[in-house]
C-alpha cells in the first residue's frame, strides 16, 4: 500500500528532508537559517505521529508502512545530525554513536528477520525513549538561540542528546542481547 494517506505522510516526511538540509545553504542569516529548520524538522517529526495515528483510524496498517516509517525516521535523524555536525553543535562521537547504532540495528532487525526470529527484536519502550529525547534534542540544536527568552536551547539540546547517547548505548544493549540467544542457536 504506498499510497495510503498515512503512507503519503510519511514519504512527505522523507521528502522534506532535504528541504531542512537545504535551509543551510539559503542566502539567509543564520538565525533565520535556524528557525526555519527546526520549525520544518518539528513539523515534518511530527508527520511520525501523526502518520501511526491515522494507519490506525483509518485501518490502513500495511507491511510496506512498517517498513517506510522507521527507515523515514533514521534518515531525518541522520540528516539532522549531520546538518549539526557541519554545523558544529554536536561533535562527531555523538553523530557516530547515533548513527552507527541505527546502522547496527536495522542490521541485526534485517538479519533477524531473515532467520524467522524478527520478534526478538520488536521495538521495545527504551528504543522509543531514545526516539523522543533525541526528536526533543535536534530541534534545540537547531534552533540554537534563546527560546522565549528563556531556555538557552543549544544547552538544553546539548544535554538532551547526551541523554539520547546514553538511551542509544542502553537500548542497542538491549536489543543485541535479546538477540543473542537466536544468534546462538543459528551459529551451531
Amino acid at each position: 500500500m504506498f499510497f495510503t494517506l498515512p503512507t503519503l505522510f510519511t514519504w512527505a516526511r522523507i521528502l522534506a528532508i532535504p528541504l531542512i538540509v537545504g535551509v543551510y545553504y539559503l542566502d539567509l542569516l543564520p538565525a533565520h537559517q535556524n528557525l526555519f529548520a527546526t520549525v520544518l524538522f518539528v513539523v515534518v517529526a511530527l508527520t511520525d505521529w501523526l502518520d501511526g495515528y491515522l494507519a490506525r483510524k483509518l485501518n490502513q496498517t500495511s507491511a510496506f508502512g512498517a517498513f517506510l516509517d522507521p527507515v523515514a525516521d533514521k534518515i531525518l535523524v541522520c540528516a539532522a545530525l549531520l546538518v549539526l555536525l557541519e554545523l558544529q553543535r554536536v561533535n562527531a562521537m555523538v553523530a557516530l554513536v547515533i548513527i552507527g547504532r541505527e546502522i547496527t540495528i536495522s542490521a541485526l532487525r534485517e538479519w533477524m528477520a531473515q532467520i524467522g526470529a524478527s520478534r526478538s527484536v520488536a521495538v521495545h519502550m527504551v528504543g522509543k525513549l531514545k526516539t523522543t529525547v533525541q526528536m526533543v534534542a535536534i530541534p534545540f540544536l537547531l534552533y540554537d538561540g534563546r527560546l522565549f527568552d528563556l531556555i538557552p536551547t543549544r544547552e538544553w539540546g546539548t544535554w538532551l542528546i547526551y541523554a539520547a547517547v546514553v538511551l542509544t548505548i542502553w537500548s542497542m544493549v538491549y536489543y543485541l542481547q535479546k538477540a543473542l540467544p537466536e544468534i546462538r542457536a543459528k551459529a551451531k
